[in-house]
């Protein structure tokens, strides 16, 4: 078979097999030598395909998790949160907290460095093969409401509770009606020792009554949350002020 046709097969066949790598094996020849093996040839070919459906699979993760931006741990000062272990915060970013389904509820004022460090720990979730979902708090009662009006609440409430990780960003900057009140609450509640959620919040636990219409709610939800979970009180100075003076805010 003529040189061209064996390149036109093999991209056919690349593409039949979902092998993009595959497709591009003249890169692989180019950086082996002759004289080595079939075999080591082949697995060279097997681990650029692996690598590459790993890069694809994580970059879908994020984009399904919705972040606002992307935020990493290096990035992320710990010496900044005087009132947080840098041990613990490390801990968290191991991830072992979601295979053990715990919860996690950051509370400081603004400018302390919560949405940040949700987002980093999500983006190392995401990486570490977990199925991620980002939502502020006002956000995802819209979006819950929305749904119960177009008869697809059912639908959107079983994707929250399938993910690995809930994140829910601002529990704090506005307050919901009872019906909203209630449908966080279900989404929470169904969660609770099945899949771990993070929350922030600039409210301690006492004030809580303040957001949800609900009252009767606010001691079930803060119940659910706080089972099998991590409180960290990240109030003190501000981790964004503290930043701004060395770098530009994104």
């Amino acid at each position: 078979m003529a040189e061209t046709g064996v390149t036109e097969s093999l991209l056919f066949y690349a593409k039949q097999l979902r092998l993009p790598t595959f497709s591009r094996i003249d890169e692989v020849v180019r950086k082996f030598q002759t004289g080595q093996s079939l075999e080591s040839f082949t697995l060279e070919l097997l681990k650029r395909e692996y690598t590459s459906r790993q890069e694809n699979q994580l970059k879908r993760r994020i984009k399904r998790a919705k972040f606002p931006m992307l935020k990493t741990m290096e990035e992320f000062h710990l010496e900044r949160l005087e009132h947080v272990r840098p041990e613990f915060v490390k801990q968290l970013a191991s991830c072992d907290f979601i295979h053990r389904r715990e919860n996690v509820v950051m509370i400081g004022n603004p400018g302390t460095g919560k949405t940040h460090l949700m987002i980093a720990l999500g983006l190392k979730a995401c990486s570490d093969g977990y199925s991620v979902i980002f939502r502020n708090a006002t956000t995802m009662a819209a979006e819950l409401r929305e749904a119960k009006d177009g008869y697809q609440l059912r639908k959107l409430e079983k994707t929250i509770a399938n993910a690995d990780l809930l994140l829910l960003d601002e529990l704090s900057y506005a307050s919901f009606n009872r019906e909203e009140s209630e449908l966080l609450f279900k989404v929470i509640a169904e969660r609770s020792e099945r899949a771990s959620t993070i929350i922030t919040t600039n409210l301690e636990f006492s004030r809580w009554p303040e957001l949800f219409a609900n009252e009767t709610l606010v001691a079930a939800l803060v119940d659910r949350l706080t089972y099998h979970s991590h409180v960290l009180n990240m109030n003190g100075d501000s981790y964004r002020l503290k930043n701004a003076s060395g770098s530009k805010i994104r």
